[in-house]
């Protein structure tokens, strides 16, 4: 089935699109997998709020081209799954990284993070990461911590100070 040039423009200018906005992009090939593992992916990667789209290489690589982005025309090679995270970067590699352990033919190429290449050892190290939420309540205790130690460090100080006025007014009772 061979598409029509206003077809590829409208596939291009949607590629071209999805890679402005996405956070990350990472290209997969998904060659050997079977129906079930393919939906099964899509499934957990759509939970992520991640898009998986497959893309000629050809239109793929005219859209990065025109964006400036020559970095992809070494992973777009044979068939080729683009997954785009427009709001959490590590969700894409988390999902696809974890699904290569399980479908052996699964194979993670590279891809972008926020617009600079990134080959396989640096999305499995961004995999590793944990996610957006964990990172942003990790920092938040971070910064609270401070000042929960500042505020044990104060009462700590009026503690003593209160127990040092009673020692004294104990010692003045004794004494009259």
């Amino acid at each position: 089935m061979s598409i029509t040039k206003a077809e590829k423009q409208k596939i291009v200018a949607q590629v071209k699109e999805d890679l402005e906005k996405a956070k990350t992009a990472i290209v997969a090939d998904y060659r050997g997998l079977n129906v079930e593992q393919i939906t099964k992916l899509r499934r957990a990667l759509r939970e992520e709020n991640v898009k998986f789209v497959v893309v000629k290489n050809t239109l793929a690589k005219r859209a990065a081209h025109e964006l400036g982005i020559e970095a992809l025309d070494a992973y777009l090679e044979g068939p080729t799954a683009i997954a785009y995270g427009f709001d959490d970067p590590v969700a894409p590699a988390k999902v696809l990284v974890d699904y290569t352990k399980e479908f052996d033919k699964l194979e993670v190429k590279g891809g972008l993070l926020e617009g600079a290449p990134v080959d396989l050892p640096r999305i499995k190290a961004l995999a590793s990461l944990p996610s957006r939420e964990v990172l942003l309540a990790q920092v938040a205790g971070a910064f609270a911590a401070p000042m929960t130690n500042f505020a044990g460090a104060a009462q700590a100080l009026l503690r003593k100070f209160v127990g040092t006025l009673d020692a004294i007014r104990e010692k003045k009772e004794a004494e009259a």
